[in-house]
């Protein structure tokens, strides 16, 4: 039963996702790709809407019909997952001019509040601090692996709002690693404690492949934390250690060096990172 909101945010996706798409792209809501194509922007946006429409009902039913559709984890992870999503729209809308002339990473949003300009990714940062914090309160972690979850949440959706820099890459990451824990751990909980924002990414990704929508912050950021709450319900303490420094590791890259470029060395990589892509 708690599937139901993998199954219904999906169909509510799929109904209304292409519709919006377009119609925000045809009154203006759109920003150039790296190609120069303008695009839909920002999609992250439909996929909050499209997961709060099909959550609407299910929240409803659950409680008054008692019919067990919604994990009762869902509410603390549902604060971190929609308000860094939210925060990430707040960077989308607010953000100075083009996304190329925006500040980028920890250090220039640093220089930004340093030098007295209001950075919207400080503020993102900031406030993804304290709902990371909320979010893994109150669990009974000990001092360190209290820290270490905290971190393990904040750098993954970092990560991922790092990796948004081509078509579907972002999702087929999310896909990778989910499919990944959900097999190698054999359960189907990230999928019946999140489906209900799972459903809107796996179509979102039908149009941010075929260059239709950017998912900008909003979308990136939805999608990292969706992967770094899958690491935290699914792995044991030493997995969560070896997937932190992992992370961590990943974050650091990125930062100094551009992780596209990178991935177009390695024939490989190449491969995986345009595949479903239009060219």
């Amino acid at each position: 039963m708690r599937l139901a909101g993998l199954a219904l945010s999906l169909a509510v996706a799929a109904a209304f996702a292409g519709p919006w798409l377009r119609d925000m792209q045809g009154t203006g809501l759109a920003r150039q790709n790296y190609r120069g194509r303008s695009l839909a922007f920002p999609a992250g946006a439909v996929l909050i809407a499209c997961s709060l429409i099909s959550l609407a009902p299910l929240a409803v039913l659950d409680d008054r019909a008692d019919l067990d559709l919604l994990d009762p984890g869902l509410r603390r992870w549902a604060v971190y997952v929609l308000g860094v999503a939210l925060l990430g729209l707040m960077d989308d809308a607010l953000g100075r001019g083009e996304q190329s002339t925006a500040p980028r990473g920890w250090r220039a949003h640093a220089r930004a509040v340093a030098s007295g300009h209001f950075s919207t990714g400080a503020v993102k940062a900031i406030g993804a601090l304290a709902l990371a914090a909320y979010a893994t309160s109150g669990l009974g972690r000990q001092d360190f692996a209290y820290v270490a979850d905290l971190a393990l949440l904040l750098l993954t959706t970092n990560l991922f709002n790092l990796l948004d820099l081509r078509p579907g890459r972002v999702e087929k990451a999310f896909v990778a690693l989910l499919v990944g824990l959900c097999v190698g751990a054999w359960t189907a909980g990230p999928l019946e404690m999140l489906g209900i924002f799972i459903g809107p990414v796996l179509v979102g990704a039908v149009y941010t492949l075929r260059e239709r929508a950017m998912l900008g912050d909003a979308g990136s950021n939805l999608v990292g934390a969706l992967a770094g709450v899958t690491l935290l319900i699914t792995l044991g303490d030493t997995g969560r250690l070896v997937a932190l420094a992992a992370v961590a590791a990943l974050n650091l890259y990125g930062e100094f060096r551009s992780i596209s470029q990178s991935v177009d060395r390695v024939p490989l990589l190449r491969a995986l990172d345009s595949l479903g892509r239009v060219e």
